[in-house]
């Protein structure tokens, strides 16, 4: 008996269908804001590539216009002739099944070269028939389990051709099995029937989703949706990344930047702990040499031309709260969190200079906020404060570790560093940046300016008023627009000069709620879960309209829905599991 769908439904226009561990999904989505008419197998190793393509067809190879339905665990094609489902079996092997309809699978690229596109034969082994594909550099067989193969072509061809089949029952039910591997594995043997297949990715994300969000009920309706993004787009250890790794995204933002990473971390430290312990680490394992954290890591790049924001200390030690770290874990997390924030204190202070610097809005994770208009090679108050909070983290954790004279050390580090910030860019009623170059300052109107607020209970009342105020000016019927909505440089799709972000959302409302401005940070919370309830798990929103922008189906996004989530449950208190 077929096991039903479970799970909420989504569009593979913007969420793609995978398996946690998984390096490849099914999606339209085949490069940067491309999207196809067909799902392609889509891989994640070596860059984004999309490799077969997937297209329902009558027995007069006449193309289906299917109805397609995605839920957690299956993929179906619907038409009145019949139906097509694919369901994981395991991280790298999917089986598709069909009644009443065709599936032609077709290599993506039609160009073979000697350096490029994919060499399709026929095993002589088992007869299953292979793609060899030089972009990730893996093999994807395809093996039947009933029903045949028919219309075979392109078999051992060189040049541009269609390389294909065509999976049929002739009438009957047909199943096929395609895996992705590296360079042999031994033939394909059924030992699941469908159903237990379909049956065994639901439980594994049923169990993920318990874990993550049990908290979870008809007021946090998104919850699912947003723990099957974040499940959906975790890959197993495979080149640069040693570990687990949950990516930012399995459409064309396929890699893990050095912030982003904090934010899935913290939504998964309640249920999976080792997962989120994995996710806070997977960056500091590129540290280089003098503390600095690379850009991003993804399966086969590590990019060090920019570095993010440090929100490790912020972050960790809301982790603490959570995860139960060994005393070797915590030494190590001590000694790489103290080698970045030396990084920032040596080799991003101008001589002279109490403040650590920018060298561009990259490196702030806010690329081009308009606070960097004039100059991007700035002192910003938000690093400053980012950089309190962590001296303040690294003097706890050293004293916990009885190293009670560089628990000082880094105490007066951080109380120095917070006089500093209010001596150098306080104005009295907002911060500005400095050039570090010529020492000029001016204020904008972003919302990074107001972002000391992470600063919480140890910002003067005062000071943390005029932001509150200042951020509450921000605030549009979505959440919190990234440039002021009244400014000449606000723009609806302006990347940081105006969209609504989840990682400025969620660290502005913890800070607020820390300095005592609950009411305004419980305001925030609800239009960001609401938008998302709405609008999905897009990198960005329109601040007025609330529609999704970019990559949608990003995980910081599904990750401070969830941690807001959480939080609202446990302040209502609704049954946290």
């Amino acid at each position: 008996m077929t096991v039903a769908p479970q799970g909420p439904a989504f569009s593979l226009q913007e969420i793609p269908f995978s398996h946690s561990g998984s390096w490849f999904n099914f999606s339209p989505v085949i490069a940067e804001k491309t999207y196809a008419d067909d799902v392609h197998l889509v891989s994640h190793q070596n860059g984004l590539h999309p490799i077969l393509r997937l297209v329902p067809i009558a027995g007069d190879r006449q193309r289906q216009h299917a109805t397609i339905t995605a839920t957690p665990a299956l993929l179906t094609w619907n038409h009145h002739r019949g139906a097509i489902t694919l369901a994981y079996e395991s991280v790298d092997t999917v089986r598709v099944t069909g009644t009443g309809m065709d599936l032609l699978i077709t290599a993506a690229n039609p160009s073979l070269t000697p350096f490029s596109g994919p060499y399709f034969f026929r095993d002589p082994v088992d007869g299953a028939h292979i793609y060899t594909v030089y972009e990730t550099g893996r093999r994807y067989r395809i093996t039947v389990l009933s029903g045949h193969l028919t219309d075979v072509t392109g078999g051992q061809a060189l040049g541009t051709t269609e390389r294909g089949v065509v999976c049929t029952g002739d009438g009957q039910t047909w199943e096929i099995a395609i895996e992705e591997y590296d360079t042999a594995r031994a033939p394909y043997r059924a030992e699941h029937s469908f159903d237990e297949v379909h049956k065994g990715a639901q439980t594994a994300f049923s169990a993920f989703v318990d874990s993550v969000a049990p908290w979870r009920d008809e007021q946090t309706p998104a919850a699912e949706l947003a723990a099957y993004v974040l499940w959906s787009a975790t890959v197993r250890p495979a080149g640069f990344l040693n570990r687990p790794g949950v990516l930012m995204s399995k459409h064309w933002m396929n890699k893990i930047w050095s912030w982003d990473h904090c934010f899935n971390a913290l939504a998964l430290a309640g249920g999976r702990p080792d997962l989120a312990w994995d996710q806070f680490q997977t960056p500091f394992d590129h540290q280089d040499p003098t503390g600095a954290l690379p850009d991003s890591v993804t399966h086969s790049e590590i990019l060090h031309n920019f570095v993010k924001p440090p929100i490790h200390g912020w972050t960790l030690r809301q982790l603490r709260r959570h995860l139960h770290l060994t005393p070797a874990d915590l030494r190590q997390a001590y000694q790489r969190l103290a080698d970045w924030t030396r990084f920032w204190l040596t080799h991003r202070r101008a001589p002279g200079s109490p403040l650590a610097h920018y060298q561009h809005g990259n490196d702030s994770g806010w690329d081009n906020a308009t606070c960097f208009d004039p100059e991007p090679v700035i002192e910003t108050a938000d690093l400053a404060a980012f950089l309190v909070l962590q001296m303040e983290e690294l003097a706890d954790i050293a004293a916990e570790l009885g190293l009670h004279h560089e628990a000082a050390t880094w105490q007066h580090g951080s109380e120095q560093m917070y006089t500093d910030l209010i001596e150098h860019l306080w104005t009295g009623r907002r911060f500005r940046a400095r050039s570090a170059l010529t020492g000029d300052t001016w204020t904008s109107t972003s919302l990074l300016d107001l972002m000391p607020i992470v600063l919480g209970a140890r910002l003067d009342p005062a000071i943390g008023d005029a932001l509150a105020e200042g951020i509450r000016a921000h605030l549009t019927p979505h959440g919190l627009a990234t440039e002021l909505p009244t400014s000449p440089h606000y723009t609806a799709d302006g990347y940081w000069r105006g969209p609504i972000w989840a990682p400025s959302t969620v660290l502005i409302e913890d800070g607020l709620r820390r300095a005592g401005h609950t009411e305004l940070a419980d305001d925030i919370s609800n239009r960001f879960r609401a938008l998302c309830e709405k609008s999905g798990f897009a990198e960005n929103f329109d601040a007025q309209s609330g529609a999704g922008l970019r990559d949608r189906a990003y995980t910081w996004t599904a990750s401070a829905y969830l941690v807001l989530a959480a939080a609202h449950q446990r302040r209502s208190g609704h049954h946290l599991g």
